[in-house]
């Protein structure tokens, strides 16, 4: 077990965490953009959203459900982030979901693109739909 994402879901290295169950692990990031960030690891290594199992998926999303009512009820923030990143954007080369409080004038933000498509609407919604139609589930 070489991926420090499987090491920290499966108490193999040290982590504060906060909630687990049989599919994912939920510890606190080490370096955290605001109080009670949370991460959500399945305890199986997948480094895609696309590769994990329907079961783990319902997993992760219970427990940003779960994680974010106590986040609310501890911090009463202004409202709560949750987000991930594949391909080269997954820092830590296995999945991972961010949860965590956010609050007016934070600092945290969106950064806008350089070059943002310029495809019409209609032509990027055909193009999704006929993909989808091929894709199983």
């Amino acid at each position: 077990m070489c991926c420090l994402g499987c090491k920290l879901a499966n108490n193999v290295m040290e982590a504060n965490v906060v909630y687990e169950d049989d599919l994912i692990t939920c510890i606190l990031d080490i370096d955290p953009l605001n109080e009670g960030h949370t991460l959500i690891l399945p305890k199986r290594h997948y480094k895609d959203l696309e590769e994990i199992d329907k079961a783990t998926i319902s997993s992760i999303m219970n427990a940003a459900v779960i994680i974010s009512k106590a986040l609310k009820e501890i911090y009463q923030p202004d409202g709560i982030s949750t987000i991930q990143n594949c391909g080269e954007f997954n820092d830590l080369d296995h999945y991972h979901m961010h949860v965590f409080p956010r609050y007016t004038n934070d600092g945290f933000g969106w950064v806008e693109p350089i070059n943002k498509s310029q495809t019409p609407l209609d032509q990027v919604k055909a193009s999704i739909v006929d993909k989808l139609n091929t894709i199983s589930m």
